[in-house]
């Protein structure tokens, strides 16, 4: 995911795929999806950000890593 922020305007954006979108689904007012033709999610517009929600939160993260997968031997 990659998260992008204009401050002029103050929207956020959220990219969460790779493929282009081709529809915009408004999911309330000012919270946009973008989705492709298959209905899959590739980003979140989010105007007015720093009024819905503390912007500096979005840009710290957790990363929870299965134990499992870092002991894994390739086959």
């Amino acid at each position: 995911m990659k998260v992008f922020y204009d401050d002029e305007i103050d929207a956020l954006y959220l990219k969460v795929g790779e493929k282009e979108p081709e529809g915009v689904v408004e999911i309330s007012e000012g919270v946009n999806m973008d989705t492709t033709s298959e209905g899959q999610i590739v980003g979140i517009e989010i105007l007015n950000a720093s009024r819905k929600m503390d912007i500096t939160t979005i840009f710290s993260y957790t990363l929870e890593l299965d134990k499992n997968l870092l002991t894994q031997k390739a086959a």
